[in-house]
């Protein structure tokens, strides 16, 4: 995929309105939480919401330590574009929900050891949470640094509309995540923080962003290359 821009997911969606609310304002991806949490939503209700989601947008949906089957199940029937593995599945299992679904995330906690045996996941995406992952508490970003290809990494954790430019500053990801950061409550979005977030995440990228040289073909360069969920 090329970087043409900073990917910014909002997680933790719980219902339409706040869907069409993150996309009207600017997000990438939104992520849907099918493990136990807070912001916890069924899958008849995220395909419900997938369906009212522009073809551009990237619906993730969020797995922790879910049966490999029941993921792919439930990224097929619903119609994720990527599931994102967020507990202790192992190598095997995420290679083989890698090989049944369009895409996948897998996350860990910074500093985990196992981030040094990423490239055994078969994941495209490496997401790098805080210590207590889906908790919300920010994490020194020393850790993410040259763990992989920034063009791969994706930064949670902590983020807020106040820190995530210098944390786009600092790491140069291919993408930041945000759920507790921009809500009233949880599961529940707060509108001027969402447009702040994404604002401010925008700007250091625009400012600040390393893209990747553009190597494509004569007569493509100059052009808005799509991600690559938006081709066939």
């Amino acid at each position: 995929m090329n970087r043409d821009r900073l990917v910014v997911k909002i997680c933790g969606i719980t219902s339409e309105a706040d869907a069409l609310l993150a996309v009207g304002l600017g997000a990438d991806a939104v992520g849907f939480v099918f493990a136990p949490s807070p912001r916890q939503v069924a899958a008849v209700t995220v395909a419900d919401i997938v369906k009212r989601l522009p073809y551009d947008v990237l619906a993730v949906g969020v797995f922790r330590d879910e049966a490999a089957a029941r993921v792919v199940e439930i990224a097929n029937t619903v119609g994720l574009g990527a599931v994102q593995l967020h507990g202790h599945e192992t190598a095997e299992q995420t290679r083989w929900v890698a090989a049944r679904v369009p895409r996948v995330i897998k996350a860990f906690a910074a500093g985990e050891p196992a981030i040094g045996r990423f490239e055994q996941y078969g994941a495209d995406y490496l997401l790098i949470d805080g210590p207590s992952p889906g908790s919300g508490d920010l994490f020194d970003w020393r850790l993410a640094e040259g763990v992989v290809d920034p063009r791969r990494l994706i930064v949670s954790g902590g983020l807020r509309p106040e820190n995530v430019a210098q944390a786009v500053i600092r790491l140069h990801p291919f993408g930041v995540d945000v759920a507790s950061g921009v809500e009233q409550a949880p599961g529940v979005k707060d509108p001027h923080l969402v447009r702040a977030f994404i604002a401010n995440a925008r700007a250091a990228d625009e400012k600040f962003g390393a893209p990747e040289p553009d190597d494509r073909p004569a007569g493509q360069a100059g052009r808005d290359a799509p991600y690559d969920w938006m081709e066939g």
